[in-house]
């Protein structure tokens, strides 16, 4: 069951959206064909059998349909930047148009179309139709207002030159302009969603990279911190020590000693940077998981303890669920397709901590492979007797587990 319905899950909402609008285009040529292309067959007489034009006429309304399909089509890949814009298949859909509705017209001039109400309704669809599909190969709203006046403009003088009375011409006028704006709105607003969808996706996505980006800066400039006055200071005692020893100077073991000492300095305090042992404030990073996930148009909703506050925790608690929340949030904006996520810390009766992050839009493969996030904060959480879960809960959402038990708080308990 879970293959069948993948294909709808596992797309991103942009897929969604993108889906449902070429679907419900694509059914724009069933809609043209029986409403339109079967009006002829229909309105024969029934006691002679169909003859030749109607079943001519339908044929004829069965290609332009599907050349509309097409354009609509190619119409939809240029929206959200796939493809050119389909020029070529946009001017075709004008001659053939032109052309159906020129020989439409000219049929009912002859006396060939004695019913009179195939030849409105003919002409109404072939160019209602066209209209909507040519539309989506424009951006500015002003070229997009010009399809219908100029189609309701050449249908009226197209009938007067074939001899049509001029209130019926003017009919063609008002009906083909109505008409053709409505179709024109229409399928104007959906490719204005789709592409809004698919610029606010692409904006998620840069804000994730950004967020990373932004934590790389942070460990860079943490690093070069801690590196680069320690590196300086090396340079510089060991260029003396040469000096001194060149001298045949005592002083100059004293100098290397100081330069081990520094050295050995400089790999432990690497080492708490690579691992993350700097104190960080819980309920900032709660905040800012709540700013972020809620900028990136999701529901974002963070619950703190009824009775212990997150800055009360001591200082490497604080800092190892800090980890968590920071990847977790990344996680999220990186991953799926999320629309509600909750970010909940809660105080048991022991007196044990644990911190929830759930989301829901997971998608039930990872797209790469896996990476070394929980890895690392699965250590950071082991250094203080904690553990880390995470994987699927079912109904699409992933759940991220952090506890830390009551002896290991019994042990650090230094209030902020």
């Amino acid at each position: 069951m879970s293959k069948m319905t993948g294909w709808w899950k596992n797309r991103s909402s942009a897929g969604k959206v993108e889906l449902y609008t070429r679907g419900s285009f694509h059914l724009f040529v069933l809609l043209e064909i029986t409403s339109f292309g079967l009006m002829p067959v229909a309105a024969t007489a029934p006691s002679r059998p169909p003859v030749l034009l109607p079943l001519t006429l339908l044929f004829m309304v069965c290609g332009h349909a599907v050349l509309c399909g097409v354009l609509t089509h190619k119409a939809l890949h240029w929206v959200v930047g796939r493809r050119e814009r389909p020029t070529r298949t946009a001017v075709a859909v004008v001659v053939t148009t032109a052309a159906c509705t020129l020989a439409v017209l000219t049929l009912r001039a002859t006396g060939h179309i004695s019913e009179a109400a195939v030849t409105p309704t003919l002409v109404a669809g072939l160019i209602w139709f066209a209209s909507g599909s040519l539309v989506l190969c424009l951006r500015s709203v002003k070229r997009m207002l010009f399809i219908p006046a100029a189609a309701a403009v050449a249908t009226g003088l197209a009938a007067l030159a074939l001899g049509t009375p001029a209130a019926t011409a003017l009919g063609y006028c008002v009906g083909i302009l109505l008409g053709s704006l409505f179709f024109g709105a229409t399928c104007g607003f959906s490719a204005w969603l789709l592409r809004t969808v698919y610029e606010l996706d692409h904006s998620r996505e840069v804000q994730a990279r950004l967020a990373v980006a932004e934590e790389r800066l942070r460990f860079g400039r943490d690093l070069h911190d801690v590196m680069g006055r320690n590196l300086a200071v090396i340079a510089l005692k060991s260029e003396l020590a040469i000096q001194l020893a060149r001298r045949e100077r005592p002083e100059a073991v004293e100098q290397m000693i100081e330069v081990q000492r520094i050295a050995q300095e400089s790999q432990r305090e690497v080492r708490d940077v690579v691992r993350g042992y700097r104190e960080a404030d819980l309920s900032v990073e709660l905040e800012g998981a709540r700013g972020v996930l809620s900028a990136a148009g999701m529901d974002c909703r963070v619950d703190f303890p009824a009775g212990r506050r997150a800055t009360e925790l001591p200082p490497e608690v604080q800092s190892a669920l800090g980890w968590v929340v920071r990847e977790a949030t990344t996680n999220i904006l990186r991953h799926g397709d999320a629309h509600r996520c909750l970010i909940r810390l809660t105080a048991g009766e022991s007196g044990s901590v644990t911190l929830v992050v759930e989301n829901d839009g997971a998608p039930e493969a990872p797209a790469g492979p896996p990476g070394s996030g929980l890895a690392g904060l699965r250590e950071r959480l082991a250094a203080l007797d904690g553990t880390l879960q995470a994987g699927l809960v079912g109904d699409g959402r992933f759940r991220l587990l952090a506890q830390i038990p009551d002896r290991r708080l019994q042990g650090l308990e230094v209030r902020a």
